[in-house]
């Protein structure tokens, strides 16, 4: 992307732009038609499986106010006791008005790079399972692909386990 494409996007889009330009990542952002706020969504426009979108969700660590943000298969729950084991202490929700203040992105558009405070960052491993994922890139609309193992190039965060174990097809009961 030239600067001239880049003024023309959102700007948390630019920031994210920006950020994996310095980072050397080969894709840039790409806006959608409709609207990425949910995992389903992002896979609906995108035409790839639920699991390949990497959702950036953000909880708020009690006990010094401090972002955590948890990169994770969209298929995934996360598992909060897992979190809190990873991160040293207990999390709670974040709100619309801490996730913005402290990442600069609206619920929906938080990207995995760029943000206004760096946060604590987990990236699940089950993400790994997968070739390509897509994130957010900073905007409801924008999203970017990526290998799973260059969301910890590109963020640093560790890849542990941080999800509650996939309910089985086999394991559900027959009607």
């Amino acid at each position: 992307m030239c600067g001239a494409e880049l003024k023309n996007l959102p700007e948390g889009v630019q920031r994210v732009a920006a950020a994996l330009q310095t980072l050397n990542h080969p894709h840039m952002p790409q806006m959608l038609d409709d609207a990425a706020r949910t995992a389903q969504q992002a896979a609906d426009a995108l035409g790839i499986l639920v699991g390949q979108v990497a959702k950036s969700i953000i909880f708020r660590r009690k006990s010094d106010d401090v972002a955590v943000l948890v990169v994770t298969s969209g298929d995934r729950r996360v598992d909060e006791k897992k979190v809190e084991a990873h991160v040293g202490g207990k999390i709670g929700r974040a709100d619309a008005d801490f996730v913005k203040s402290r990442t600069g992105f609206s619920i929906g558009g938080v990207s995995p790079v760029a943000h206004a405070t760096p946060p604590v960052t987990l990236i699940d491993r089950d993400l790994l399972r997968f070739d390509v994922v897509w994130a957010a890139a900073g905007h409801p609309h924008s999203v970017f692909p990526l290998h799973p193992s260059d969301l910890q190039r590109l963020t640093g965060a560790p890849v542990v386990d941080v999800v509650l174990a996939p309910v089985e097809a086999s394991a559900q009961p027959v009607a």
